[in-house]
């Protein structure tokens, strides 16, 4: 049977967290969506894993960018990233390793990239992108993809790296850990979707 995205009484179409019916309509509600989407973004680049020869770790941070980005939607998503970036370049230690960041940061490129991801994966999640196991992992593929394609071309140049050297240092390494993402979210998604029952959401 083919899935189709989930609609509110007045036509809108729903993200997961539309479904949680805490002050549905406010404004602060929408703040506190997109703080927690950054507060879970920091959180999940604490998990940091050094890799040898590269300036970029293996963190959880980008499951937690398209997390995000497919559990808020399009907008609420790009400004969750864009509050993530720049409270990370104001002092907040939540990029990898509890550091901050700046202008030099080598993995800058990947972090601007989040925001645009982010937006992706949402708008994807908004057309009902997150609703089977399939189209979930093509929406967290197209999302890496954006990361990478951003993240890449900075690392050659903050890092002063050959394109081959860049793309093994700044992709290759990481096809594994992204891969085993995937297949997470891919269960995670679709499933989160099936216990909240598809319910049509209340005014």
């Amino acid at each position: 049977m083919a899935t189709t995205a989930v609609l509110h009484p007045r036509g809108e179409k729903l993200v997961l967290s539309d479904l949680i019916p805490v002050l549905r309509g406010s404004r602060a509600r929408e703040v506190a969506l997109v703080l927690g989407g950054a507060a879970l973004t920091g959180l999940s680049a604490q998990i940091s894993i050094p890799v040898h020869g590269s300036p970029v770790p293996v963190t959880g941070q980008t499951f937690g960018v398209l997390l995000v980005g497919a559990a808020l939607g399009a907008r609420r998503a790009a400004a969750s990233m864009a509050l993530y970036l720049l409270a990370g370049f104001v002092g907040v230690p939540w990029f990898a390793g509890a550091s901050t960041g700046s202008i030099h940061l080598a993995t800058l490129g990947y972090l601007a990239g989040f925001v645009l991801a982010g937006a992706l994966v949402g708008r994807l999640a908004e057309r009902g992108a997150d609703r089977s196991p399939w189209r979930t992992a093509l929406t967290m593929v197209l999302g890496n993809l954006v990361i990478y394609a951003c993240g890449v071309p900075y690392l050659a140049h903050a890092a002063h790296l050959s394109a081959a050297d860049a793309l093994h240092y700044g992709l290759t390494v990481f096809l594994l850990g992204d891969a085993l993402k995937i297949l997470l979210a891919a269960g995670l998604l679709p499933g989160a979707w099936k216990l909240a029952g598809r319910r049509p959401v209340g005014h």
